[in-house]
């Protein structure tokens, strides 16, 4: 019996592994196999985790989810051996993919028949500025959504909500828009009632030429940041970004770690576990566009952040 797919996109930090986070910790007696970009993301509840093995975690509910590396399809052909086989599975795209690629190589004759593409879902910010949608690489991921899933409502009024209801049925007039509350996207709206019903086949359109657009940019520390500095530096350095994320201990919480979130202009703090031994105190990637943000930069601004530790 054919598996069908969930393609999940979305721009940097609009909330896609909220949504994936969701669907697996509330899969009601499906399979569902999740292929992430980033699979430190995901944050399952403690008691769902079974094991992991091989790249692999192993959910107590019968779900699985896997690291995205190296071809795509030869990650699907993967997990089509498995035993039990998944019956559904989702793929996470990266912040910075245009899903019309990813669609193209799921048209793949062979996996189409095993695979078939039966879902695209865009996750958006609901607090996003109506220009940003001018944004060439968020217009290319909205026009492939079958479902538009709203995120971050908690941060927009009822008028706010209605505006943006309105922006994306104007791009994207086909799709549905829903509002997806703490990750939360209906169920019918993504999985097939009936998984022996073949979805048709869809044009990704023509193949457009790669553009690098974003670069990741790494800062360590081996000693504890300064919070009230570590929030000076992000300050100073969140104009440049599009998005940041790490980990950290800090002078003032020692022996506990912090996660830290920057999405949207947004910076989000909370609390982690205890730190593993013989790694880096502090741990943040930064996602900019390539030649706004150099590493001397970060290195000049962050060295701040641990002075006084």
């Amino acid at each position: 019996m054919p598996v069908p797919i969930l393609l999940v996109t979305g721009f940097l930090g609009a909330g896609k592994t909220t949504v994936v986070n969701h669907l697996l910790a509330h899969a009601e007696g499906r399979r569902i196999a999740a292929v992430v970009n980033d699979f430190g993301a995901i944050n399952i509840d403690a008691e769902l985790i079974a094991g992991a093995s091989d790249g692999v975690v192993s959910l107590s509910n019968g779900c699985i989810c896997c690291s995205l590396e190296g071809d795509l399809l030869r990650t699907l052909a993967t997990l089509l051996r498995r035993d039990p086989r998944p019956e559904f599975i989702v793929i996470e795209t990266s912040g910075v993919a245009d899903p019309s690629d990813i669609v193209r190589n799921l048209m793949d004759p062979v996996l189409w028949r095993e695979a078939p593409l039966e879902t695209v879902l865009c996750v958006v910010d609901a607090t996003l500025p109506a220009e940003r949608f001018d944004d060439a690489l968020l217009r290319a991921q909205l026009r492939m959504a079958d479902v538009v899933a709203l995120s971050k409502l908690d941060l927009v009024d009822a008028a706010g909500r209605a505006e943006m209801h309105d922006v994306i049925r104007a791009l994207r007039p086909a799709a549905v828009v829903v509002d997806a509350t703490q990750g939360e996207v209906p169920a019918a709206l993504l999985f097939p009632a009936d998984v022996e019903r073949a979805p048709a086949p869809r044009e990704p359109g023509p193949r457009r030429p790669a553009e690098d657009r974003f670069e990741t940019l790494s800062w360590t520390s081996e000693r504890p940041v300064s919070l009230p500095r570590l929030q000076q530096a992000i300050g100073r350095l969140m104009p440049k970004l599009a998005r940041a994320k790490g980990l950290f201990e800090t002078v003032e919480q020692p022996g506990r770690l912090t996660v830290f979130q920057l999405a949207g202009g947004r910076a989000t703090l909370a609390a982690g576990e205890a730190p593993a031994p013989s790694v880096p105190c502090a741990r943040i990637v930064f996602i900019a566009e390539i030649g706004v943000l150099s590493s001397a930069e970060i290195e000049s601004v962050m060295a701040a952040c641990v002075e006084a530790g």
